[in-house]
């Protein structure tokens, strides 16, 4: 076990007090012949030393022994820590939507674990595992985060000083779910509640269900009033455990279902535990205390906004012949699918015949997803468009940002 130590135990005159105490065993320090005035000075210096880490040592394994961890402090340095998945989809997907919104994550080596992102000069990224990064944003090592819900809820455990700055950041879905065998005793069982009234679990034999989500998976069966179920901590294929006769059901991440079908496994009503996906996550006490951080969210909180609220929306452009733009407003607002954001802007387009500048057509732009698309070009046409043109939008940019406005609220700013 290491102990991080402060700054100014750093300076002990001991090589065996550096920046952490080990069990392993440290090179014999120089030889030399101090005076007797500057040996005393060694000496007390190292004593003072020792009692403040034999103390920080007993109140760590105090904190350890009441089953609390110790507080965490904000420590003061200059750049602010974005914490990415450090592997698997997740960190593809993580990197892309930062991409996308022109943050530009550069990873000199991808064995490094440490990047920077040149539009935010005072951000560093740290790549990390999903559960590593909300137990560093809980120590104070990392002050932003991106993860999904379903390990935030786990490892953060409704802590207080993780807060959602953005909940929905639309990849990683999936859902955390209750599955049983589709065979034996639990063919029959469709929900919850008939599979907790089952006669065959009591006290003696419970209900064994396998996870690696030891935190919700218990909350979640209280909650719901279940008695009678034990838990066991498996990680890995869990499809796998109720047909070895390890468990009798298992708690597990589901995305389409693909593989509980193909182990013979099914959901039941009742046993979604948790709907998940990506969530951009930060440390209050970061936000409330680092200097530069809540300006840093400020602005990724923009760019992620912008850029998801464009997502699948596009524009189309099209003329239309009208004696003004209220007659053409009118005729463009008879069809349900040409309202865009907020009206259809309508300006004059200016054509010259015969010397004179004469005001013909008029050029309607609207915003349209990506589902009503075709549907919207055929009533453009339908009410006189013509030369309609489409294209994808990148970025929608409000007046403000609402998130921003709920987490200055949620900071009590």
């Amino acid at each position: 076990m290491s102990i991080l130590l402060p700054t100014n135990l750093q300076k002990c005159p001991s090589p065996s007090l550096s920046l952490s105490l080990s069990l392993s065993p440290s090179p014999p320090p120089p030889i030399h012949s101090p005076s007797p005035s500057s040996a005393f000075s060694y000496l007390g210096t190292r004593r003072r030393c020792l009692r403040f880490v034999t103390s920080s040592v007993a109140s760590l394994q105090s904190s350890v022994a009441n089953g609390s961890a110790p507080a965490a402090v904000v420590v003061e340095r200059g750049q602010i820590r974005l914490g990415l998945p450090s592997k698997g989809r997740m960190a593809a997907d993580a990197i892309d939507l930062l991409k996308d919104c022109q943050l530009f994550v550069k990873q000199v080596n991808p064995r490094q674990y440490v990047a920077q992102i040149p539009q935010l000069p005072n951000t560093e990224v740290w790549f990390q595992r999903p559960k590593d990064i909300v137990r560093k944003l809980l120590s104070g090592d990392l002050d932003l985060g991106i993860v999904g819900l379903d390990t935030l809820s786990e490892y953060g455990q409704g802590d207080e000083d993780l807060i959602i700055v953005h909940e929905a950041l639309n990849f990683g879905d999936c859902h955390l779910s209750i599955a049983i065998p589709n065979y034996g005793i639990f063919e029959n069982i469709k929900s919850l509640k008939e599979l907790a009234q089952m006669p065959q679990w009591s006290e003696e034999r419970p209900l064994r269900v396998a996870t690696g989500f030891t935190y919700l998976g218990p909350k979640f069966m209280k909650e719901n009033g279940i008695q009678h179920v034990a838990f066991s901590t498996a990680d890995g294929a869990l499809e796998a455990a109720p047909a070895m006769g390890i468990a009798d059901a298992i708690l597990d991440l589901v995305s389409s279902g693909t593989t509980l079908k193909e182990n013979n496994l099914k959901e039941i009503d009742g046993g979604v535990v948790l709907e998940s996906q990506a969530v951009l996550v930060a440390s209050r006490r970061a936000l409330t205390d680092r200097k530069g951080a809540l300006n840093t969210v400020h602005e990724i909180l923009e760019r992620l906004e912008a850029h998801l609220k464009a997502d699948g929306q596009f524009t189309v452009v099209a003329n239309m012949r009208g004696n003004s733009a209220e007659e053409v407003a009118e005729r463009v607002l008879s069809q349900p699918s040409l309202s865009g954001l907020q009206g259809p802007t309508i300006s004059p387009v200016y054509c010259k015949q015969d010397g004179q500048v004469s005001i013909d057509y008029y050029a309607i732009v609207i915003c349209v997803p990506k589902k009503a698309l075709y549907e919207s070009v055929k009533q453009l046409r339908a009410v006189g468009g013509s030369g309609v043109l489409v294209s994808p939008l990148t970025y929608i940019f409000d007046e403000d940002t609402p998130r921003w406005g709920q987490l200055l609220t949620n900071l009590k700013l």
